[in-house]
């Protein structure tokens, strides 16, 4: 059955493209992908195309005319999917940092445990990142508590990037009135999720850091992360979820 699709936004991941999308595919459970391309001047989104003829009506591609950020890519790629009939959508990296198996424990916590969004969670067991550097984990642990305090979700791992929810979740959200633009936007797409009392369920999976291409986290997302998530906690206090 075909009612589960991941979203995977690209820009410059000729290196990985082709990998990743084969062992999405290759998955037992199937899985159809849709990748938004910021117009990747490296040609990834002429790879996809090529792919397509491979794998047809599995495999998807929304180009956009330049690179606005990651939340901006995901809007437009939940907003694609909404318009279909896929029952469980997919937040994932295209780098493998993402474990392509973890796939079907995400929608099977979805499907069959009950959860209305499932996080691929890298601080709910402990600390289970590999190959980043010592600083980076506890930044990234670090941010991670320190939004847990300001927002009380109670989530162990509130800036992770691979997120099953089921359809309904995002037909509630107002998709078109979502602030941030770079690394909280997955802090505020939990943070309304939570809000509207949603049924969040982490499960634990291996982080493991990028081998091919170059990372896009920069010094202005991280402190829109710290600075933003005040303004939303602060805006929630008189805004109904």
């Amino acid at each position: 059955m075909k009612d589960a699709i991941v979203i995977i936004p690209t820009f410059n991941e000729i290196e990985n493209i082709e990998l990743i999308v084969d062992a999405v595919l290759k998955q037992e459970k199937k899985f159809d992908i849709l990748i938004v391309d910021d117009n990747s001047p490296d040609g990834t989104g002429a790879m996809v195309k090529a792919l397509q003829i491979q794998y047809g009506n599995r495999l998807f591609l929304l180009e956009r005319d330049q690179k606005t950020g990651l939340g901006t890519a995901y809007i437009d790629g939940f907003k694609w999917c909404l318009d279909r009939d896929y029952q469980y959508i997919f937040e994932m990296d295209a780098d493998f940092s993402h474990d392509p198996n973890d796939l079907v424990r995400l929608y099977e916590a979805c499907h069959k445990d009950g959860a209305d969004m499932a996080i691929g969670s890298r601080y709910v067991q402990g600390v289970n990142v590999i190959n980043w550097p010592m600083s980076r984990v506890l930044m990234s642990y670090l941010a991670s508590k320190y939004v847990r305090f300001i927002t009380r979700m109670p989530i162990s791992d509130t800036t992770a990037g691979f997120v099953c929810y089921k359809r309904k979740v995002l037909e509630r959200i107002d998709l078109d009135n979502i602030k941030f633009v770079g690394y909280a936007f997955q802090i505020e797409m939990k943070f309304k999720t939570y809000r509207k009392k949603f049924n969040i369920k982490e499960v634990a999976v291996i982080f493991t850091d990028r081998k091919r291409g170059k990372s896009k986290l920069s010094g202005n997302i991280i402190w829109e992360a710290i600075f933003g998530v005040l303004a939303m906690k602060f805006k929630s206090l008189f805004v109904k979820p």
